[in-house]
Formats: C-alpha cells, structure tokens, sequence
C-alpha cells in the first residue's frame, strides 16, 4: 500500500524516514512538532544492529532434551531453525500444554508498548490469538499504574477517565496561579504516547504556564524532576513521604479554617471520618506540620507556608504516577485527592487536581476522546488474571488483591510477544529463578534483549518501518498512516503473520485472521474509528493518500470534573456513592491492615516486603531521557548517556566524598537482593540519601552461568523489591529500595547485553 508524506508514527514522535540503497539513513521529526524528541535517532543504527534477532531460533538444550532442559534458559546457545520448524515446535507445545494441564497454564504475556501501530500491536495480536485457541491467564493492571488503577474507580474515577479529562494546558495558562507538582514533573517522560506522540505539548506548554507567571512548587527528592521550569522551587522530602507531607498540609488547612466546607459537603463522603484521623482524635497523634516535617525531613514552617499559598491561590496539584510505585502507595493518591478536596478548587479553570500531567503526551491535550484503531481481541474463556505481581514461583498460594482471596495459576507455558519483563519486573534475581519454572517459554521480538536470550524458542519480529500500520492514540493531535519504509531485516515477520501461521497449525486461522488479508484489517479498523468518531475524519482512501488526519481541539477548554463541581447530583462520579470518597466504606469493609477505609500514613519500614533491607540510601528509578523502557536501549542517543558503557546514577556529592566516589566513576550498587553497575554523575539537584537511576539498562550479568551474579550494565531492578503496594492493589513498589553503594575498583567486565548470544548448529 503506498501513503501521502510517507510519515512513521514511534512513541515518540512522528517522522519521515530517509532510505538509501535499501537502508534507513534518517528519520526527520515531523515538521510541526515544537519540541521533537532525539530518541528516533536511535532506530537508525538500532534496527539492524547486531541485537536484531535474523532467523528463528531455539535453546540448544531444549532442541534436544525439551522442558526438561528449562535450567538451560539465559546459559545455553541457541540453533537457528527454518519458519517451519519453529512454528512446528511452538505449536506443538502450545497444544501439548493447554490439553495436559488446560489453557489457564498458559500465559499470555505482553506489554502495550511494543509498536506505536494500532494493527500490528503486539499485545492485541497476541491475545487474540490465545482466545482462538481457548484462552491463558492474563495479566490485570500495570507496573506503571498497579496501586492507582485499583484505588481510584473506588474513589474518584478510573485511570482511563482521568487520563482523557485533565484540565487542557491551555486553561491552566489562562487561570493557575500555583502549580504544586508531588513527584515532579518531569517533561522527559511526556516524549511519548501510547498510541504515538504526534505534537509534543508538555515541553512547551510548561514554557508558556511560566512566562504567564504560573509559579511552580517541586515536592519530591529530586530537583532534575521538575528542570524544565527555570526558577522553580524546590522542597526535598524525603522518598516515600508524600503521605505524611500532605497530612501535615491538611492539617494547616484544618487549624487555620482554611478547608472548603461547602465542596467538602457537596461533593465528597467520609470526610467526617479522615478529620478525626487528622486532627489525633482518633489515635491521639495529630498529623501537623511539626508531625509530618519530622517524617518528610523538611522544616514545619515549608509546610505552613505551602497550605496557606495553596489556599490562597488558584492551584493545581499534580500527582506523579511515581509516588504509587511504592509500598503503600495508595495512600499517597488517596491522599492527594483529600487534600485537593479540602482545598475545594476541584472543577475550576486552572485549579483542583492532575494525575500525571507529565506522564505521556497526551495529558492535557484538551483534544476529543478518539479512539485511535483497535484490534478486537475476543473473549478469553479463561477467568484467571494476576495483578502484575509474584506468579510463577508460588502456583496454587492465595493472594489478596481487590478484596477478593485468589490463587496464583500453576503457568506450565509463558507466550510473550511486546515488552520485556527483564526491564519492567522487580528483583531480577529473583525473576532469574522464577523464569526457569515454566516448562516452555516463547518470546516473539526484534531483538536479543534478556527476555530473548531466556527463552526456548525465539521468533523474530518485524519493526514499525517494516510493515504498513496504523498509528494515534486517544487525545493525541493525528492518526497517521504508517507506510513500510523498509524490507524486513533477516527473516522476520509480522506478529500478525507469525501468529496466523501458528494459527493454521493448531486450526484456528480462520477464526484468527478473520478471513481478511494485512490491508483489509487496516482498511476495517480505520473505518470503524471513523464510524465511532465524534468528529469527522476523512475516508480510508483519503487518510492513506494524505498520510494524516488531524483530530480538532475541544471547546471551551477542558476542565477536570467540572461538571461534577456544577451539579454533583446530576453530573455523579462513577464511585459507590457518586462523589469523591474521601472515606470508602467498600474499601474498610475489607478490613486490610495496610489499607484502611480512608488515607492514612503507613511508615515504609513497617512493611515486611522489605524487612532485613538496611542500606544507608535510597533508590529512586525513574523513566529515562534517551530511551522509553527499555526500547532501542542499544541506540545511538541511549549509548551516547553511558559512562564507561554502564547507565548513569545521580549521587549527592556529600554521599559520594563519604564514599570516596568521583565523578565519572564507576561504582557498584548493593543490597540483599543483588548489585549493578553504573556511572557516577554527582549532582546537588538530588537529596542526599539519594540516588536515581533510569529503568531500562538491557540486564547484562556478568556471569550468566552464576545465579545471583553482578549485572555489568545498571539495571536497577537487581536491587528492587519484588513485593506489592498493599493487599488492595498489589502494585509495583520499585520506589521503595534501599541500598549502599561504592567505588568499583576492579577491572571492568564488558558489555555484551547487545551482543546476540551464542550459536551452535543442529544437534
């Protein structure tokens, strides 16, 4: 199929690819685009880089000795096989499992970042696939969202809802007075957007809030999160404090009579409850500032000062999806939506409440809710998911989560195709001996990260450039037709293609393709997004020759809840009660200790996910500038950020002179759990007590056959605890380790998490 400009959509921006000779020699931001992000750079060496996985493959020792071999993962080498034979072999364990053990030993696991395409969307692909052939466990939530996707339906709204109506940019610019941002706001993290990032906004937006004399408040332990607004402030608190800072804040509100009584009435439930909490009538501690100053490590008189400045102006607060990335990260939402309640600006131009403006592109966007195209995945017939969380080394153990008692599934056979969970899964030591328990293990991907090298039989996926697609997400400014600039690399095929040939195999390809071709599919879905638009777009044959189709602005300006605020009896939330919980008696009727009915300080030391933790600092892992997880990690812009080829780490220079640590050295961070390697960059826009480290780093052990062996390249989740947020949501809580760090001094291993593993031939 041919298309207009010949753009790419990434999910990180739009681009018009340059090809010589066959090969991709550039790729141009879109020429409207205010502020692009370098990362496309990076495909251009990194889509045929030695990484590239060429031809199917599979471990040596399962070739010969099948899952009895599983020890082998991540130490063997690998055969190259022809299509047929690999597809023979996946098929042939995907039926062997599912009529041995059932189809809920199978997981399904993916993650929705693979492609920018709506199409060729790994997750989709793969999971509609597995309905055909009766289904797999699923995963519920995200490593991103796990505490804030639970908690919030039960008390405001759900993540969804809030993500497609934050208050646009452009009423804040008119109206915001104050924009207090718990956890930063970083704007590196906003390059991308589920979908695409068409137009990036964050950027530029927070340039214009700041000449229209918007001040902005960073609460968080790191200065560098909120470093594209000159001259914000900065108050460092401690990691893992919000809670107690914003009940100190609350509190101030309460003694000076500051609290918005009439919103407090109007629009929300339980409030009655949490003030006997706040105030130490009912536990006899009173949640002050001088209180929560002793917690948080900051002086009471900040915390003063900032209620009565938030009282006294229009503000915004900001909640960084960070802070529920932490053991008892509920409370930290839960928390913020009380206080933006009490400060009663909820629904008003430029004040009330955001939840992670600067996470993706598309916060704030103020454009209509267009659901970009999407790949009906079916029914799964099978009723088990998990909540991203411990699996497979506890099958048949019950677990809380939802208040609901389940049991972990005894998974016999992981399909994986998108993502890689050496990158999003916490303590991989741990992940390490986890992986091995599955008798089979099939990874669809470009490239040899660690999840490839892990598996026993690898197929190779095509990139975006090598396919026509697709490309939009919700509230962003343009579907774009994403025409295929490239031949694949090797012998690498679409998932769809991969999935339809597995499909045949096990008698299900009609159902699976539909009895429709690549074009047909695309041509179906972006009619149907075009039929369910609430704005007009253009038809299939026009998109494709134009290349784009822009998706207007809303007006007037989009306000969070503002109709809520207006009329909260004809416009309810969609809670139990219809106003914003500030006590949920569905959530204390539960009875969990570590997460009572209303918001409530839980000190991080108390939870037995990370007793016999002693390190002296804490570990903050942060998204990265150069790259978006893990994805063209071994690309130019994401190499060009090492120091001495290892991930940088940000350190307090008082912490690195009391460790004898420069600048530019490389070091060796520790605890209980594991230890990496990274490059020293000693800053004072970091709290000291504090590192900060972005995810992403390929695991590169430096002993693969060790378990438990140092990891060469910087991956911080060697260090992080694999332990949930609470009972209610069992979350990520990566933002909750602790460690020690010190100067390498003995020679340096290298770098080989690039480096496709070994080959041997046929046995």
């Amino acid at each position: 199929m041919s298309g207009g400009d010949g753009f790419t959509a990434t999910h990180w921006g739009v681009y018009r690819p340059r090809v010589a000779d066959g090969r991709l020699t550039a790729l141009d931001p879109a020429p409207w685009d205010a502020a692009p992000s370098a990362i496309g750079r990076s495909v251009v060496d990194g889509i045929d880089a030695p990484a590239r996985i060429r031809r199917p493959a599979v471990r040596e020792g399962f070739l010969r000795h099948g899952p009895a071999s599983r020890d082998g993962r991540g130490r063997e080498p690998f055969v190259e096989l022809s299509w047929d034979e690999a597809l023979d072999l996946a098929a042939r364990e995907l039926d062997r499992v599912r009529r041995e053990h059932g189809n809920a030993a199978i997981f399904g696991g993916s993650y929705g970042w693979a492609s920018a395409g709506r199409f060729h969307h790994a997750q989709s692909q793969l999971h509609r696939f597995l309905n055909c052939i009766g289904g797999y466990t699923a995963h519920s939530d995200t490593y991103s969202l796990g505490a804030g996707r639970v908690l919030m339906p039960r008390i405001l709204a759900s993540m969804d809802d809030l993500m497609l109506s934050q208050t646009a940019w452009s009423s804040l610019e008119k109206h915001c007075e104050l924009f207090v941002a718990f956890g930063g706001l970083p704007a590196r993290n906003a390059q991308v957007g589920s979908g695409g990032a068409s137009d990036h906004l964050v950027k530029p937006a927070l340039g214009r809030l700041a000449a229209a004399g918007v001040r902005f408040v960073n609460v968080g332990p790191v200065r560098h999160d909120l470093d594209d607004v000159a001259g914000a402030e900065w108050i460092a608190i401690r990691p893992g404090t919000d809670t107690a800072f914003m009940l100190g804040l609350a509190h101030t509100l309460v003694t000076d009579g500051l609290a918005d009584g009439d919103f407090l009435a109007r629009c929300t439930v339980g409030y009655g409850e949490f003030r006997r909490y706040l105030t130490g009538e009912a536990d006899g501690v009173a949640k002050d500032a001088g209180w929560a100053a002793a917690i948080a490590g900051v002086a009471a008189e900040t915390i003063v000062t900032l209620a009565r400045r938030m009282a006294g102006n229009r503000t915004m607060m900001n909640l960084a999806w960070s802070l529920q990335r932490a053991v008892h990260g509920e409370q930290p939402f839960w928390m913020g939506v009380t206080l933006a309640a009490m400060l009663g600006q909820i629904g008003t131009p430029g004040g009330g409440l955001g939840v992670g403006y600067s996470v993706m592109n598309t916060m704030g966007s103020g454009r209509r809710r267009v659901t970009g195209p999407r790949l009906p995945q079916g029914r799964n017939p099978v009723d088990t998911a998990i909540p991203v969380a411990d699996m497979l080394l506890n099958p048949g153990a019950s677990y809380r989560y939802n208040g609901q008692t389940r049991r972990y599934p005894d998974i016999r056979l992981v399909h994986w195709a998108g993502g890689n969970a050496f990158h999003h899964h916490q303590d991989i030591n741990r992940l390490v001996r986890a992986w091995r328990r599955p008798e089979t293990v099939i990874v669809q991907d470009p490239f040899w990260t660690a999840q490839a090298k892990f598996a026993d039989i690898v197929l190779p996926a095509t990139t975006a450039l090598e396919r026509d697609d697709i490309g939009g997400a919700t509230g962003d400014r343009f579907l774009v037709w994403m025409a295929r600039a490239l031949d694949p690399v090797g012998e690498a095929r679409d998932d769809h293609a991969i999935l339809a040939g597995l499909a045949r195999r096990l008698g299900v390809e009609d159902a699976f393709t539909g009895g429709l071709t690549t074009e047909e599919w695309l041509e179906r879905l972006y009619e149907e997004c075009r039929f369910n638009a609430p704005v007009p777009l253009p038809d299939f044959r026009s998109f494709l020759a134009a290349g784009l189709a822009e998706i207007p602005l809303v007006e007037p300006e989009k306000i969070l809840l503002q109709a809520f605020r207006a009329d909260p009896d004809g416009s309810p939330l969609p809670t139990p009660s219809g106003r914003i919980e500030i006590g949920s008696a569905i959530i204390a009727g539960f009875g969990l200790p570590d997460c009572p009915g209303h918001p409530v300080w839980r000190d991080p030391a108390d939870h037995p996910g990370l007793a016999g933790d002693d390190g002296p600092l804490h570990l903050l892992s942060c998204q990265p500038a150069t790259r978006l997880h893990s994805q063209y990690d071994h690309g130019a812009v994401s190499r060009e950020s090492k120091i001495a080829g290892r991930e940088p780490i940000r350190i307090h220079p008082g912490d690195a002179a009391a460790r004898g640590i420069g600048d530019g050295d490389v070091v060796r961070v520790f605890n209980r759990r594991g230890a990496f390697l990274a490059g020293a960059v000693l800053t004072d826009g970091i709290r000291p007590g504090v590192l900060q480290i972005a995810t992403g780093a390929w695991y590169d052990p430096v002993d693969p056959a060790t378990d438990g062996s140092l990891d060469a390249h910087g991956n911080p989740n060697m260090v992080t605890p694999d332990t949930g947020t609470s009972a209610l949501a069992q979350g990520c809580s990566a933002q909750s380790a602790l460690v020690e760090v010190e100067r390498f001094t003995a020679p340096l291993p290298p770098i080989r998490a690039f480096q496709p593993p070994r080959f041997v031939g046929r046995p």
